[in-house]
């Protein structure tokens, strides 16, 4: 018998039936072991985020306020359109003009804000994504950074899930991916922000290096450093558990300096482009001194906001009372939990990263009340207390986080946009 008589008969899609079949089946299998395993877990965090949501967009509805401003500041037709404003509108600039990094004076200003905004101040992954799934999908830019960060937050939903899951278990892997849809700041998660992305990244690139998969944390984090300029604690915490992997193994050496070296270039690269363009090496830096008043100063600022409200004053720069009180319970949060973290004796990436984002946060000289915004990345401080909440039973675990979610649309969404300035 010749080898032409022994060959199946072709299936409809052009290849040869058992053979297709057995691959068919294994795909379809894979594919419903995913759905078991992950569906929960991306289920859960959707439906915890559309409560939040949902009342975050009644309160604006109902409040009306953002009728009043401009489309800019926190304004516009529809509740929807608060969710690109601020930030969100300088995102939708680049992704349609592109940067023009510039040093440009404001005539006469002798106070804190002696330049004029620029875009340069924005990283540029955000807007890149934006105007490409624009291009490819034809959504528009807003909708197209909508999509981004949606997409992006279930992304990171299932990274949280899947580093706390090697702590506690599956249930604590739920439990954590709860939590980070109802933080404090998860308001952010759904707009037109450049947080889940980063998020997104940071986390797979954790899991990444706990599983020493180096070459794949260091673009991971390459990429997160063109996204926010806070990479830098991701950096840190990369290079230190490579060389503690070097120190410890004698066999790989090649991976590990790979992703020490690579991890770095996106967040440099930027800077230094920046720089170049304004004919100043530091000017990404100068520009946001000099336009928004940030600058790092070693937590003075945030000292002042500490001891002010500590006494029940709110005479400090940019104070914005309930935004402001909500970013300090955030901070006592986050210094309870830190200890509840070391003493689960994670890989040092979970402890380095989240530890100087906090040290990155609060040593700098900022809107105080988006503290509760920029500690949202350090994704690890959910571990301790999702490892406590998986104790509780799995409806228990759902109604304690759905009521949750429901206080959410309030602390996380209206507070940060209308009561503040996100």
């Amino acid at each position: 018998m010749n080898d032409t008589t022994t060959l199946p008969a072709p299936t409809a899609v052009g290849h040869f039936g058992p053979a297709a079949v057995e691959r068919g089946d294994d795909l379809r299998s894979r594919l419903r072991r995913a759905a078991r395993y992950y569906g929960p877990v991306l289920a859960l965090y959707g439906v915890l985020k559309l409560i939040g949501f949902s009342v975050f967009m009644y309160l604006l509805d109902s409040a009306g306020d953002f009728r009043k401003r401009d489309p800019r500041f926190g304004g516009g037709a529809h509740a929807w359109d608060v969710l690109a404003s601020w930030d969100g509108w300088w995102y939708q600039q680049i992704a349609a003009h592109g940067y023009d990094p510039a040093l440009v004076p404001v005539p006469g200003a002798k106070g804190l804000i002696t330049l004029e905004g620029n875009s340069a101040a924005f990283f540029p992954l955000y807007p890149a994504a934006m105007r490409t799934v624009s291009e490819g999908t034809g959504l528009g830019l807003y909708g197209s950074g909508m999509l981004v960060s949606v997409v992006a937050s279930f992304v990171a939903a299932l990274g949280i899930y899947a580093v706390t899951a090697r702590f506690g278990g599956r249930r604590a892997g739920l439990a954590a991916a709860g939590l980070w849809a109802v933080w404090p700041g998860s308001g952010m998660e759904w707009s037109a922000y450049s947080e889940s992305l980063y998020v997104a990244l940071a986390v797979w690139a954790c899991h990444a290096v706990m599983n020493d998969r180096w070459l794949t944390a260091g673009v991971l984090t390459f990429t997160a450093g063109l996204n926010r300029p806070t990479a830098v604690a991701l950096i840190a915490a990369l290079t230190v558990a490579a060389l503690l992997a070097l120190h410890r193994r004698q066999d790989d050496f090649a991976r590990p300096w790979v992703a020490i070296a690579v991890a770095p270039l996106g967040l440099v690269g930027y800077l230094l482009w920046v720089g170049n363009r304004m004919g100043d090496l530091g000017g990404y830096f100068t520009l946001q001194t000099g336009a928004w008043a940030h600058t790092f100063d070693y937590g003075e600022h945030t000292g002042k906001v500490l001891t002010s409200i500590a006494v029940g004053r709110f005479d400090y720069l940019f104070a914005y009372p309930v935004e402001d009180t909500i970013a300090v319970a955030v901070v006592l949060l986050a210094a309870l939990v830190i200890p509840l973290l070391i003493r689960l004796r994670p890989p040092a990436v979970l402890v380095i990263y989240p530890v100087l984002t906090i040290a990155l946060v609060l040593g700098s000289q900022q809107i105080f009340g988006n503290v509760s915004r920029y500690l949202l990345p350090a994704f690890p401080l959910f571990i301790p207390l999702a490892v406590k909440l998986r104790g509780l039973g799995l409806p228990t675990l759902f109604t304690l986080l759905g009521i949750t979610a429901v206080a959410s649309g309030s602390y996380a969404g209206y507070a940060l946009f209308e009561l503040g300035v996100p």
